[in-house]
């Protein structure tokens, strides 16, 4: 059963309902781990992903020559489309997605600190811990070691490894599978983005979403409007840390 407080860790902001009849996937076969990055494994909080957001509407502005509130329509529109903004330039525009990349991702990292509890947490974890990113592998190397997590985790798959698929899609899953030879039924994923959990329920993982307050995000509006988690959404912490901290003693052993 899920870790929180309310049915299958329903975010308390929400009003609630009778518990499901079916219980959620549970953490005994869990053999890998797999997390997301930004407003995942640091707290959301921490508004990084303001930057990246302001930055990417003055990308398009540049690259189109159009105003900045005109591009940013065309971020979000092709984030709803797309399913990244990225997605939808390379589509539209047939973008060279590096430049891009090394753009937005060029941000201020001084509102994040080191997390000594949540790394104490992961490396209890059995198994293999891997990063499974929309971002880049340079953005996620900087933002793991700046919180002292990044020694924690065997690789990254970032959004290159992933043909800039994004976590939406089955073919994103795929490389990410193939890469790094992973089980699905033996696999967890922790995300903050309801929608990248719908393939992961599909595979057969064991989901957790990373629900939040703090970031302006059309899914976090839509999480509060739930009377209970959809079917592909199994668990719900808004306390990641605290969350592991609570599973690690009921994982299984590394064998």
């Amino acid at each position: 059963m899920s870790l929180e407080t309310g049915p299958r860790g329903l975010p308390p902001t929400a009003s609630t309902a009778p518990a499901p009849t079916c219980a959620p996937r549970g953490f005994e076969r869990t053999r890998i781990w797999l997390f997301d990055l930004d407003n995942t494994l640091y707290p959301a909080e921490c508004n990084l992903f303001a930057q990246v957001d302001r930055r990417m509407s003055e990308f398009i502005a540049e690259l189109l020559g159009v105003p900045y509130e005109h591009a940013r329509y065309l971020q979000k529109d092709y984030y709803r489309r797309f399913g990244t903004t990225l997605s939808g330039l390379m589509r539209v525009h047939r973008l060279d997605p590096r430049p891009f990349l090394d753009y937005v991702h060029d941000i201020d990292l001084s509102e994040l600190r080191e997390l000594p509890e949540l790394g104490a947490a992961i490396e209890r974890l059995p198994g293999r811990k891997l990063i499974f990113t929309n971002g880049s592998r340079g953005h996620a190397e900087r933002v793991a070691e700046k919180l002292g997590l990044l020694h924690l985790f065997e690789d990254i798959c970032d959004i290159e490894a992933c043909g800039y698929v994004s976590k939406r899609e089955a073919a994103a899953f795929a490389r990410m599978i193939a890469a790094h030879h992973v089980a699905p039924e033996q696999a967890a994923m922790f995300e903050d983005v309801p929608v990248n959990l719908e393939v992961a329920h599909a595979l057969g993982m064991t989901t957790v979403l990373v629900a939040s307050d703090y970031i302006d995000h059309p899914a976090q509006a839509e999480i509060k409007k739930w009377r209970e988690p959809p079917a592909h959404v199994h668990h719900v912490t808004r306390d990641l840390t605290s969350f592991l901290a609570a599973l690690a003693p009921h994982a299984p052993n590394s064998g």
